[in-house]
């Protein structure tokens, strides 16, 4: 399957999952409130596959995947029987409406604990938090980071991989104030450290900036500068090396990794350099003349090849978290918190210019995620799943007419003046509730272009 069919594939199911757990909130607590429920749709426009319940539901798949809705019968509506009244959700009490319209929210954040345990007792592969060089003048630096340290603590809490440090800085930074970092160095010794990051919420938290923010890098074990795959039409070809030939030196230069290679290679656009190499045992001496490419305003060289990776390469850096069954459960649990509260931080600080609004990913950045998580198999998949029901439980939540907190608030309302709002009421804001979502909308989307323009 290609990656775009992939990708296309990925997002429909993860939308029609996560969609009708959400609807199957609205209206499992619907009927069991006895409220009439006419339709429940997972897609909207044309039917595509429909099914009439004895209960008088009628369920529904429809052309475009991109939402769905529960409909119940409600005077606010269309005309309803006298005998029906009893059934309609205008009619029932205000703790049974609040009930109906928060169990779409709660049923997305209950599968997320839900695919959370999957995943944990399947195991989540992950690779250990050892960093690379640190920058000069960075705030790692400052704090006291060398390389090769082993990040196991942040916060106060344990963290075993990298994903679950990034996730545990991201929390820290925006919580605000010195950032406590356990860190165990190459000969097993602990130390603590403190990360002073100041006021630098907003420049920290663009997407994929954190740790180059904090003047960390990742460190993986270095690679032989062998090479592997040769494009047919590069300057490697034209020089005659073949996939297993090892640099040894260039110019006289030895050539320590791979990583040492790219910087030579890239510094001497058009350059012929001599070069020793090693040949199934045999060293001999060719000359090669290095290609260039543009690459940001920057005229650098290549010469078409790819690296040879060992087998077994990186596989003292690999770990997984895996756990019994009940074990997993608080820890799905503890991950939905997490995930929920930084969520939740992260929106509160946009709203107050402390946290980059690019942030807000839209169609096109979730349907790629679902696509390469989809591809690297179930628990991938499962985690974005989760990830994903986590935000769409929430978003849902915002006192946004047009959305389940929307009518939440309206509830509150009436809660406190013993009435409910006005037919007129209810359509202004919900035409400042179309107006709102428009406007996430075309940020979600800007944020979708650009990053493509910009890569």
């Amino acid at each position: 399957m290609s990656s775009i069919a992939l990708t296309i594939v990925a997002f429909i199911i993860a939308v029609s999952i996560l969609v009708t757990i959400h609807e199957l909130g609205h209206y499992s607590i619907a009927r069991l409130l006895s409220i009439r429920v006419l339709r429940f749709s997972v897609g909207f426009g044309k039917p595509l596959w429909r099914r009439m319940a004895k209960n008088g539901t009628e369920f529904v798949v429809a052309a475009i995947p991109l939402g769905g809705y529960v409909k119940m019968l409600d005077e606010r509506e269309g005309g309803v029987a006298e005998a029906d009244l009893p059934f309609a959700f205008n009619r029932q009490s205000l703790p049974k409406r609040v009930a109906v319209l928060a169990a779409g929210p709660v049923f997305n954040l209950v599968f997320a604990v839900i695919a959370y345990w999957f995943v944990f007792i399947l195991g989540v592969p992950g690779t250990r938090p050892i960093v690379g060089e640190i920058a000069k003048d960075s705030y790692a630096e400052a704090a006291g980071f060398h390389a090769r340290d082993e990040i196991v603590g942040v916060g106060g809490r344990d963290v075993a991989t990298w994903d679950g440090a990034l996730f545990a800085l991201l929390r820290e930074v925006l919580d605000g104030g010195p950032i406590a970092v356990r860190v165990r160095d190459r000969g097993g010794a602990e130390r603590s450290l403190l990360l002073e990051v100041g006021d630098d919420t907003e420049r920290l938290t663009e997407p994929g900036q954190l740790l180059r923010g904090l003047g960390v890098s990742f460190w993986s074990p270095p690679i032989p500068a062998r090479l592997g795959e040769i494009l047919e039409d590069g300057a490697a070809r034209a020089a005659g090396l073949r996939s297993g030939d090892l640099v040894l030196e260039a110019d006289g230069t030895p050539i320590a990794d791979w990583e040492a290679w790219v910087d030579y290679v890239r510094a001497r656009p058009d350059q012929t350099v001599n070069l020793r190499i090693e040949r199934d045992g045999s060293e001999l001496e060719l000359p090669l003349t290095i290609g260039a490419a543009e690459q940001d305003g920057v005229r650098t060289g290549r010469i078409g090849a790819a690296p040879q990776t060992p087998e077994g390469y990186g596989a003292e850096l690999r770990t997984e978290q895996r756990y019994a069954p009940i074990e997993a459960i608080g820890i799905a649990l503890d991950k939905t918190t997490d995930m929920a509260v930084v969520t939740v931080s992260m929106f509160w600080k946009m709203l107050w210019g402390q946290v980059s609004v690019r942030n807000i990913s839209g169609p096109i950045s979730i349907a790629e995620f679902a696509g390469y998580s989809l591809g690297d198999g179930l628990v991938p998949f499962l985690d974005f799943l989760a990830v994903i029901s986590i935000s769409l439980g929430l978003i849902n939540l915002l006192p946004i007419p047009l959305l389940d907190g929307g009518q939440l608030m309206y509830a509150g309302i009436e809660a406190v003046k013993g009435t409910p709002l006005s037919q007129r009421a209810e359509l202004i804001g919900q035409q400042v509730g179309v107006v709102l979502l428009l406007a996430l909308m075309s940020v979600a989307f800007y944020n979708d272009i650009t990053s493509r323009l910009v890569n």
